[in-house]
């Protein structure tokens, strides 16, 4: 099972990347997250793979913040620099103007982008959350995406990641699941994002142990504790593949 680290870019990004890289098989790059300013998750993904080509490095790729333009530009840089996807989602509302809605819907981006801008090995993934119905969560599955990021992990939510898991492999699609971990320093964080956690601290192996050979990988985060986020990784080491 793949380790990826969901990365939040700030101006010491690549000191950051560096105390990490031997506990992580990759990262999972934001996209001003919440809507506020921060290091383009694209840009930074194109620094972080030419540093570190054997990495896994996709990022969030958020239309609401973006023109087509753009959207092309943006993806041709990371398709050149070898990233190995963008996980398209419309996104958060940007906390500064409005939201850019030329393009309608994750959907409409994928196939600009293979229709018009014309990627050569760039894929392109979507994100599913257990809050759909089951057959909407399978049919988007099933739909044209390269592969599939499944949010808001937790115990209820385990039934229909192992039914989504097992369509992927039919399929051969590549899925990872997001694995938000409490801490007594996140709380209010994980509160902000409004997202459940999949783990704490000490159930972080117990909970691992049921995605492993279930998912490809997972995106693995303490949500602004960083001293947390090391300990995690290193719990999590035994897990990678």
């Amino acid at each position: 099972m793949k380790i990826l680290n969901e990365f939040v870019p700030t101006r010491k990004f690549l000191k950051l990347a560096n105390e990490i890289k031997d506990l992580v098989d990759g990262w999972n790059v934001t996209d001003s997250a919440a809507g506020f300013p921060a290091p383009s998750g694209t840009a930074v993904s194109c620094v972080l793979k030419s540093k570190y080509p054997d990495k896994i490095i996709v990022p969030i790729f958020i239309l609401h913040y973006k023109g087509p333009v753009e959207v092309g530009g943006l993806a041709l840089a990371a398709d050149i620099m070898g990233v190995d996807g963008l996980a398209i989602t419309m996104g958060d509302v940007p906390k500064y103007g409005e939201p850019i809605k030329m393009l309608k819907s994750s959907e409409e981006g994928r196939d600009f982008l293979r229709t018009n801008v014309k990627l050569k090995n760039l894929k392109l993934g979507c994100l599913l959350t257990a809050r759909r119905s089951i057959e909407d969560t399978l049919a988007r599955a099933r739909a044209a995406w390269d592969f599939i990021y499944f949010m808001r992990l937790e115990d209820k939510s385990f039934p229909t990641l192992e039914q989504v898991a097992k369509e992927c492999k039919r399929l051969n699609k590549p899925i990872y699941a997001y694995f938000l971990v409490g801490t007594p320093k996140n709380v209010d964080t994980v509160k902000m994002i409004g997202w459940p956690t999949a783990a704490t601290m000490d159930t972080v192996e117990e909970k691992a142990a049921k995605l492993d050979g279930l998912v490809d990988g997972i995106i693995a985060t303490c949500a602004g504790d960083a001293e947390g986020d090391k300990e995690m990784l290193e719990k999590l080491q035994k897990f990678r593949s």
